[in-house]
């Protein structure tokens, strides 16, 4: 699923505020950095998350890998940063990062 322009403006908005929960080094995916996420995105639903990883290249190869496996939306890629989204089934208007602002 596609995000509109429109929600993919207001996600920029409210992302510009937070500061990212999840690092990824050089060493990639590992099984421990797939597990926070999960959590991350269950909770917050929108993220930033901070790539440790060297060229632009293999920041773009990871950055679609990451979407892939944890099922989630690519908003904004800058420098060493993006920022992702998944909707949660049942959000939790304490933590999500999207409720909390509206």
């Amino acid at each position: 699923m596609a995000l509109s322009n429109e929600k993919i403006k207001k996600y920029r908005t409210i992302g510009h505020n937070l500061k990212p929960v999840v690092m990824i080094s050089e060493q990639g995916l590992s099984e421990g950095v797939r597990l926070e996420l999960e959590r991350a995105l269950n909770d917050h639903e929108l993220i930033k998350v901070k790539l440790n990883c060297g060229e632009r290249d293999a920041k773009k190869e990871l950055t679609l890998k990451l979407c892939e496996d944890c099922r989630c939306e690519l908003v904004q890629a800058i420098g060493n940063v993006i920022l992702i989204y998944r909707a949660t089934a049942k959000p939790n208007p304490r933590l999500s990062n999207i409720l909390r602002v509206n």
